[in-house]
């Protein structure tokens, strides 16, 4: 009986022994992911593409533009509303406390002003009587202007108040669908914290985020190709805004591309791919092989890139390639040896990648 006992022992042992090897294999099987580009001719390179996402024409974020507790939220995703429909409301007690205030205010200096105006009149018949003197009247004209000074200040106070109360409700600025509602009850928000999406009217745009060695070669009205994927169609683009800053979560310069003939079947939020065409048409030919700057790296023997070997389009091995460079241009280097065209290279990393490892491609 012990006997077989220690066999099972023994073999839970083993089986266990096994799974950690195989759990350690699979955790070296982790691939380092690696950005490539097709090697192209000069003319080539100058038709790119780059991955985009529709929007709606005029995309608008709703917020409060004061502080307080969400006690009444009209917004669903999907839901259709009309201009000036009620989105969202405060519970406004700080801003109706303030208005109260400045209510007391207003009065308090409109009864001191007409308390001053009656002195003054006053001092003014004794002063044209003989009665009072000039000083006294001067003192009266200054009392009544401080008075009236005030009663100002505190109606402008009270227009300031009821607009602190009307920044308490959200109302729809447009006709148009809710696209998001990050909002909910009873949450405790503020000034300019995003409660809802409007997507108002029906143009759809793509935006496309460009890196800075093309952006200075768009401009607005050039046209474009769109392809979205999940529709299966192609669509003629116009370029309609270009970006002069870089945005820092993406590092690219945004640009709004117009759909020439939208359909109802393009939604916001679909991946688009869209292909710019750099070429002027009064150029010659230049069926020159040219790679990326980045792509190519130098050692002791030269110049060299990464050339990436997949069968599957996912998984590969790279290569050192040695290759002699030419011109240098803005699209990168001219190559006078060592690639034929068409093959894959290594685009960034290329002091971490060694020759023969396999990895990833995205």
């Amino acid at each position: 009986m012990n006997y077989f006992r220690h066999v099972i022992l023994i073999l839970l042992t083993v089986v266990a022994f096994n799974s950690c090897k195989e759990e350690e294999k699979k955790k070296a099987e982790v691939l380092r992911p690696v950005n490539y580009q097709i090697v192209g001719t000069s003319d080539a390179q100058k038709i790119r593409s780059f991955s985009g996402i529709a929007r709606a024409g005029d995309e608008i974020e709703l917020s409060f533009r004061s502080n307080g507790i969400i006690t009444e939220l009209n917004a669903k995703v999907g839901q259709k509303v009309k201009k000036g429909d009620l989105i969202a409301k405060l519970d406004n007690v700080q801003a109706n406390l303030a208005y109260e205030q400045s209510v007391s205010a207003l009065n308090s200096a409109n009864s001191a002003m007409k308390t001053a105006k009656s002195a003054m009149d006053r001092v003014k018949s004794l002063y044209e009587s003989g009665s009072q003197s000039l000083s006294d009247y001067e003192a009266a004209k200054n009392s009544y202007q401080s008075a009236l000074d005030q009663y100002e200040s505190a109606r402008r106070n009270k227009s300031i108040q009821q607009s602190q109360i009307s920044y308490g409700y959200i109302k729809a600025p447009k006709d148009g669908t809710i696209a998001s509602a990050p909002g909910s009850l009873n949450a405790n928000v503020s000034a300019g914290q995003v409660i809802a999406v409007l997507n108002a009217g029906e143009q759809i745009n793509i935006m496309v985020g460009l890196p800075e060695n093309v952006i200075n070669k768009v401009q607005t009205g050039m046209e474009v190709a769109i392809a979205l994927s999940s529709l299966g169609e192609y669509f003629k683009g116009s370029v309609l805004e270009v970006s002069p800053v870089v945005d820092a979560n993406s590092s690219t310069y945004p640009v709004k591309i117009d759909i020439v003939t939208p359909t109802t079947a393009v939604k916001p939020g679909m991946a688009a791919n869209v292909t710019f065409n750099f070429s002027t048409g009064e150029e010659t030919a230049d069926n020159s092989l040219v790679v990326p700057v980045k792509a190519v790296g130098e050692d002791g023997n030269g110049n060299f890139v990464f050339i990436v070997e997949s069968e599957d389009g996912e998984t590969g091995t790279v290569k050192k390639q040695t290759i002699e460079v030419g011109e240098l241009t803005s699209n990168g280097f001219k190559i006078k040896s060592g690639l034929n065209g068409g093959e894959k290279i290594a685009t960034a990393g290329l002091q971490t990648l060694l020759d023969g490892q396999k990895v990833r491609l995205q």
